[in-house]
């Protein structure tokens, strides 16, 4: 799967993505600093799916309407990177299928997925 990561992403969870066979652009590594809605034009322009810990991601998709290739908003506060890392891969591979087109949000003990409206 593609995926693009907001500069707000911890590095290893970048890390663990690819180490997993995904391929996984890093707006810290690309250009850090990005407005917002340049970071989602880019992520649905490629057609990867969005991953951040923003919630600014949530009021620009469901508020503003923006298109988007899929979007996965991380809320796991508190938790050590690497722990994040591997609760992210697991979400991925246990919801590879739900991820285009859809936002979801990962959070301690629960992944949900809206659909647009059609």
């Amino acid at each position: 799967m593609r995926f693009l990561a907001d500069e707000s992403v911890d590095g290893p969870i970048v890390e663990r993505l690819r180490d997993e066979g995904h391929e996984a652009g890093y707006v810290a590594e690309m250009d850090p600093g990005l407005p917002d809605d340049a970071v989602l034009a880019l992520s649905r322009g490629t057609g990867a799916i969005l991953v951040t810990t923003d919630r600014d991601f949530g009021e620009l998709v469901f508020r503003q309407g923006r298109l988007h290739a899929g979007v996965l908003l991380v809320r796991l506060p508190g938790l050590p990177a690497g722990t994040k890392a591997s609760l992210v891969a697991a979400g991925v591979r246990e919801h590879a299928t739900e991820l285009s087109g859809a936002f979801c949000v990962l959070s301690a003990g629960a992944f949900r997925v809206r659909r647009p409206m059609p």
